[in-house]
C-alpha cells in the first residue's frame, strides 16, 4: 500500500488582496472595480472553507463586517426587513411576534452548529445559494423580496428569480445583497418546518417548509417549499393546488406529500439517490403539516 503524504498547501487559500471598506459606498466601489475577481466576506462560514480547499480563489476579498448599517431587523409595512449581516443565532428565538418569527426560529435550530450560527449571516446564506440552506427555503416559501445595490443603482429581486442553480444567483458581480424582506404572516397562519440530516448540523438531504390557513374548516392559501432535493429551493405547486380547500388532517396531508414527492425532479448523489430524496420529501411534507397543526 502506498504512503499518503499530507500537503499543507491544500488547506491554505491562494493569495488574495484583503479590503475592509469603511462605508457601503466604498464597498460598492470595490465591487465595481474588481467585478468577478472579488468575493464578499460576511460570515465566511461557507466561503473560507471553500478558499482553504482552493475551490474558491478570489483575487480580492471585500470584508463587509465593519458595515454595521447592514446589521438590523425592522418591521415596516407588514414586512420584516432583515439586513444582510444579521447572524443566524439571532433567529433562535422569535425576532417578531406571530408565525413569521416562529417559522424563522424553527429553521434556525437546524442551521449548522453553534459556531456557524454565531458567525454566519442571513444575507450571506442567501447569496451563497446552497440548495440545502434553510434561509433559501424560507425565502422561497414566503416569496421574499431581495434588495440589492451596486454603484449604479438598486434592484428588487423576487426569491423565485434570485436562486438560479447551485451556488448561483441573479446577483451581478458588482452587486451586494442589502436585505431580505419577508411578509409578516397573519396571526391565523400555521407554519411547519422539517429537515433530515445524517447527523445534527450536517447538510440536509431534504427539508420542507409549509404555511397555510384554515378557513371554515378548510386548508387555504397553502405554501410548500422544498430544499436539498434539487439545484435550488423549490415550491411544490401541484401539491399546493391539491390541498387547497381540503379538510385538514392525515388523509389530505398524506395526499399532498405524495403529490410533492411525485412532482419534483430530485437529484441523486453519494449521499442519497433521487428516489431516496423523494421518499424524504413524502415523509417530511406530511410531518411539516402535522407540526403546523399541532404547534401553530
Amino acid at each position: 500500500m502506498g504512503v499518503q503524504y499530507y500537503n499543507p498547501a491544500c488547506m491554505k487559500p491562494a493569495s488574495f488582496d484583503y479590503l475592509a471598506p469603511r462605508s457601503l459606498e466604498e464597498a460598492l466601489d470595490y465591487l465595481a472595480e474588481h467585478g468577478y475577481e472579488a468575493k464578499v466576506l460576511a460570515g465566511g462560514q461557507s466561503l473560507v472553507p471553500a478558499m482553504n480547499f482552493r475551490l474558491a480563489r478570489p483575487a480580492v476579498l471585500v470584508d463587509i463586517n465593519p458595515l454595521s448599517e447592514l446589521d438590523y431587523l425592522e418591521e415596516t409595512d407588514h414586512r420584516l426587513r432583515i439586513g444582510t449581516l444579521v447572524r443566524h443565532s439571532t433567529f433562535e428565538k422569535p425576532v417578531c411576534q406571530g408565525p413569521t418569527g416562529r417559522l424563522l426560529a424553527m429553521a434556525a435550530r437546524h442551521v449548522g452548529h453553534w459556531p456557524i450560527r454565531v458567525r454566519g449571516t442571513f444575507g450571506g446564506s442567501l447569496a451563497h445559494a446552497d440548495p440545502a440552506a434553510e434561509w433559501c427555503v424560507i425565502a422561497r416559501l414566503l416569496d421574499a423580496d431581495l434588495v440589492t445595490r451596486s454603484s449604479s443603482g438598486g434592484r428588487h429581486i423576487p426569491a423565485e428569480m434570485f436562486f438560479q442553480t447551485v451556488f448561483t444567483t441573479a446577483l451581478e458581480p458588482d452587486e451586494l445583497l442589502l436585505e431580505a424582506r419577508l411578509p409578516l404572516l397573519s396571526s391565523d397562519t400555521k407554519v411547519g418546518f422539517q429537515q433530515f440530516s445524517r447527523r445534527a448540523g450536517d447538510f440536509a438531504l431534504a427539508m420542507v417548509a409549509v404555511a397555510f390557513q384554515i378557513e371554515e374548516g378548510k386548508v387555504m392559501n397553502p405554501r410548500i417549499a422544498l430544499g436539498g432535493v434539487s439545484d435550488r429551493p423549490l415550491r411544490a405547486p401541484e401539491a399546493e393546488q391539491m390541498i387547497e380547500g381540503a379538510d385538514p388532517g392525515d388523509p389530505s396531508f398524506r395526499a399532498a406529500a405524495e403529490t410533492a414527492a411525485r412532482e419534483i425532479e430530485a437529484i441523486g448523489d453519494i449521499h442519497g439517490s433521487a428516489s431516496y430524496r423523494r421518499d424524504l420529501v413524502r415523509a417530511l411534507t406530511r410531518r411539516a403539516f402535522e407540526q403546523a397543526i399541532t404547534i401553530s
